[in-house]
């Protein structure tokens, strides 16, 4: 396959997961928002979402300060921003476009009607009682997507590279999440610090799909330290750390095999972080601390994306 169509089919899943994650954080930020101002207690909800989506400085440069219905539009509507749900769907068809051949025709079909139903998008559909529904109709055109390809492609290096480009975003979105109001997951003597915090942990959990996943693995009332190990190191749980980079290793050896061997540092470093998270203690992340902990991977899964970049796609 040409280096060229490979990246566009990594970078398409990319930019639809990605799509995908700015409106889970956007549901998190939204539900903490709301449950804060109801116990009259705000927070710094909406800040924490534009740091844990990287588009803070972004923004602060356009509007100087937190404003939610403009936090809302930056990353929902905003041209300008190349992380808001508009912009990643735009680029992710942009990159269709490009490698229209290598695609089925079902998901080129969902890519596309995902894309023109976005054109569409007006600003009164960030109103209180719509976000949360377009937040949902976002998530399930990224799974429209994943499912489309995962069912129809032809199980070749493109489907690899367009799989690969998924999990990657997807562990990236997970840690995020986790991110976005680390210290609310700190424990403490009590374990539930109240009210507040309960339904800020169960956001988290309902943003990853996973507050029904918890329950059946756990059989208990929400707990910090048992949300963390399940979001980074429970191998069963689709979206965890644990469970994307064991697929993504998979992956690239599945892609070394196909060329004719040969395995770079993407290899090395994609195994060296699986290791770390298959090998990994619950107990041992908050002694090191889980924003330290998450912010490292966060950065690892950056460099991971560079050097599958550098190794295979080699023209960005």
């Amino acid at each position: 396959m040409l280096s060229r169509t490979a990246d566009g089919l990594f970078w398409l899943a990319r930019y639809m997961e990605r799509a995908a994650s700015v409106a889970r954080l956007v549901q998190v930020g939204n539900r903490m928002s709301n449950m804060s101002l109801s116990l009259d207690n705000p927070g710094n909800e909406w800040r924490s979402t534009l740091v844990a989506t990287g588009t803070e400085p972004g923004y602060l440069a356009k509007h100087g300060e937190i404003v939610p219905s403009l936090v809302l539009d930056y990353l929902v509507l905003d041209p300008e921003n190349p992380s808001s749900i508009v912009s990643c769907i735009e680029t992710a068809r942009r990159n269709g476009r490009a490698v229209r051949t290598a695609l089925t025709v079902e998901t080129w079909e969902a890519l596309n009607e995902t894309w023109q139903q976005t054109r569409a998008l007006k600003a009164d559909r960030l109103a209180a009682d719509s976000l949360p529904g377009l937040m949902d109709w976002v998530a399930q055109r990224s799974l429209l997507f994943c499912g489309t390809y995962a069912n129809t492609m032809l199980r070749n290096d493109g489907y690899l590279f367009t799989h690969l480009g998924t999990l990657l975003e997807r562990a990236d979105n997970t840690a995020r999440i986790l991110d976005v109001k680390y210290h609310v997951l700190l424990p403490d003597h009590e374990g539930v610090g109240g009210v507040l915090d309960y339904y800020q942990w169960q956001s988290i959990l309902r943003a990853v799909s996973a507050l029904r996943s918890y329950h059946w693995v756990y059989h208990d009332r929400l707990k910090p330290w048992l949300i963390a190990e399940l979001l980074i190191l429970r191998p069963e749980m689709p979206r965890s750390l644990v469970a994307c980079l064991a697929h993504v290793v998979d992956l690239l050896e599945a892609l070394a095999v196909r060329y004719g061997g040969q395995r770079g540092e993407c290899h090395r470093l994609a195994g060296e972080i699986h290791a770390r998270l298959r090998y990994g203690r619950v107990e041992d992340i908050f002694q090191f601390g889980l924003h330290e902990y998450v912010t490292q991977f966060i950065d690892d899964m950056l460099r991971l994306g560079q050097e599958i970049s550098g190794f295979y796609l080699n023209v960005r």
